[in-house]
């Protein structure tokens, strides 16, 4: 059985090779390739050496010695460094073809296949937003079969997609048809699929795209942050003048929700309010395609509020945090920790919460419940399924959604409609929480008539907490969700959580970028010559200065001012300097 799977984001120091930087000029050799992939890499197990990384595709793209894991130069790496890709592309791999996420690093912007729904910088995709250096797991596929040749008695190879962009379901569903291709035919195989990558259009967001590869077209939808959410797939092209028809993905990034959340069902508004508030939680799963996926279905929960703490889809001893995760000293950092290993039971005992999942089931009817249990219940060893905490929560149950998705079982619908009904839940229940939030937030800017071109803009004024908390009496939450509960007290506890202070810091920074758009727009609309009146050469040239250092600003950190005003600032400089003496329009304007 062959599989794809992969593993989402999580924050770490660290840096891939200079390729991995960015796509490639346009042009230049491997351009299109580079604009879904930064590489393939091949990974084998050798019985003396260890894991050793076989072949790179292509080939000018460069790997650090961390990055590559062992070699026989290098000894394995020890406990406390970060693990390197040939070093975990083979663990739990037990039989046939298993498939999980390995852990790589890289610098701004994402690395992975199969990650969470994480847009990256400068791409337009939607989703949150994150900076500086991170982690993530490509996808990767590892086979191992019985082979006599071989002296170790095995064949035991992965095949790994590394990429900067989060398009999960559709590196899984390449993963599906080149991996058992590659197996069997091995180097020219995917040479031959670099190349028809090499050829596909770029990922342009808004537009829908057919990607052909092995004979097959998958047609996919590149997510735009333009997209308003919806409650089902996008709709599909015309598939008249297409031969082959071509495999529809409902979405390149979003995982099966449904699927992860079975066992579930009737916890799924616990779980949304533990991922809101932040709280440490240990995902302990079957296996690491299990536990990634179930980290990355809980941090999409909280769409469209971009989730602000670490989590790691899968999460080994090996990894550098190990020690900073496992402490008693002091307090649980606030993270999703998928792991596989029964030993963190014993080790993080002192967590909160942990959610212990059982071996998935087939498709079908809805398989048994996990049950609600007291942490205390926790066993070292044999710890049944189920979710471990203490927590109660501060809504009411809806059950609403689950007599619906029940119903969508027994008419046996199709996964991706059950899907769709489950993330427009948590999307309204999200968006019902959060918009008296922004209604508040937007009462803070200052007034239009407040800004006046000639003095410093005024600033925006404090959120306090109280009287947001007053204000939810006539504008909370309750006209726009039907639960009950204890709103007031989910609020206070959202105050302390990571992310209403992502949330914050977010839309103050959006509100003071739009105060200095104003401000300039106020200045581009005054009458110039009539301030100029009475001022000193020298006043005139500090507003030169000026001027100058907001259009740079303007167009540096992308401020929503309109191209005629900026049009108007330059305007305004060539007529302040023209004004001027010569020597000083010499100082201004060099030539």
């Amino acid at each position: 059985m062959d599989q794809g799977s992969g593993a989402g984001p999580h924050r770490a120091r660290g840096r891939l090779g200079a390729p991995s930087c960015g796509a490639r000029a346009p042009g230049a050799p491997w351009a299109r390739f580079s604009a879904w992939l930064e590489c393939v890499c091949v990974v084998t197990f050798d019985l003396e050496l260890g894991q050793a990384l076989e072949l790179v595709y292509p080939s000018d793209f460069q790997l650090t010695d961390k990055e590559v894991g062992p070699s026989p130069l290098r000894s394995r790496p020890h406990l406390g460094s970060r693990p390197s890709l040939a070093f975990l592309c083979f663990r739990k791999a037990a039989s046939a073809t298993c498939p999980f996420p390995t852990p790589t690093q890289a610098a701004s912007g994402i690395l992975s296949s199969a990650s969470a729904f994480v847009s990256v910088e400068g791409r337009g995709a939607p989703g949150t937003r994150m900076t500086g250096a991170v982690t993530v797991g490509p996808p990767c596929l590892c086979r191992q079969v019985k082979d006599s040749s071989v002296k170790r008695g095995y064949f035991q190879k992965s095949l790994v997609l590394v990429s900067r962009l989060p398009f999960v379901r559709l590196f899984q569903a390449l993963l599906s048809l080149v991996a058992p291709e590659y197996f069997d035919k091995l180097a020219p195989c995917l040479e031959a699929v670099c190349n028809e990558i090499d050829q596909w259009p770029a990922p342009v967001p808004g537009q829908t795209l057919n990607l052909p590869v092995m004979g097959v077209v998958l047609q996919v939808y590149i997510p735009s942050s333009a997209d308003k959410p919806e409650s089902g797939p996008p709709k599909q092209c015309s598939h008249k003048n297409l031969l082959p028809a071509p495999v529809v993905l409902t979405s390149v990034h979003e995982l099966d929700l449904f699927r992860c959340f079975r066992p579930m069902l009737a916890h799924v508004q616990l779980l949304w309010e533990l991922m809101l508030l932040g709280e440490p939680l240990l995902v302990l799963a079957p296996s690491p395609a299990v536990s990634s996926e179930m980290v990355l279905a809980l941090t999409s929960c909280l769409q469209p509020l971009k989730f602000c703490c670490d989590y790691r889809p899968y999460f080994t001893v090996h990894d550098s945090e190990f020690k900073e995760f496992t402490t008693r000293t002091q307090a649980p950092p606030s993270v999703v920790l998928g792991v596989t290993n029964p030993f963190f039971i014993k080790t993080l005992q002192h967590w909160p919460h942990v959610l212990r999942i059982g071996e998935p089931k087939m498709p079908g009817d809805l398989p048994k419940q996990i049950k609600l249990k007291k942490p205390s219940r926790l066993k070292t060893l044999d710890t049944k399924p189920g979710l471990y905490t203490a927590h109660t929560t501060y809504l009411h149950r809806d059950k609403a959604l689950l007599r619906r998705l029940l119903r969508g079982l027994q008419k046996k619908r199709p996964s991706d409609v059950q899907t769709a009904v489950l993330r427009q839940h948590l999307l309204e229940l999200t968006q019902s929480f959060i918009i008296p939030l922004e209604h508040y937030m937007a009462s803070l800017m200052p007034l239009p008539k407040s800004i006046t071109p000639w003095k410093t803009p005024p600033q925006i004024h404090p959120f306090r907490q109280d009287d947001f908390l007053r204000s939810l009496e006539h504008s909370g939450p309750q006209l726009t969700c039907l639960l009950k509960g204890d709103w007031l007290g989910l609020y206070r506890r959202f105050f302390k959580s990571p992310h209403f202070d992502g949330w914050y810091r977010q839309r103050h920074k959006e509100m003071a970028q739009k105060l200095e758009a104003l401000h300039l727009e106020a200045i581009c609309e005054a009458n110039l010559e009539i301030w100029m009146q009475d001022k000193s050469e020298v006043e005139v040239v500090d507003l030169v200065l000026k001027l100058r250092e907001r259009l740079v600003r303007a167009q540096g950190h992308q401020l929503p001012v309109k191209e005629a005003t900026l049009k108007r600032a330059r305007l305004y400089i060539e007529t302040v300097v023209g004004s001027l003496p010569k020597d000083l329009q010499v100082v201004l304007c060099p030539p």
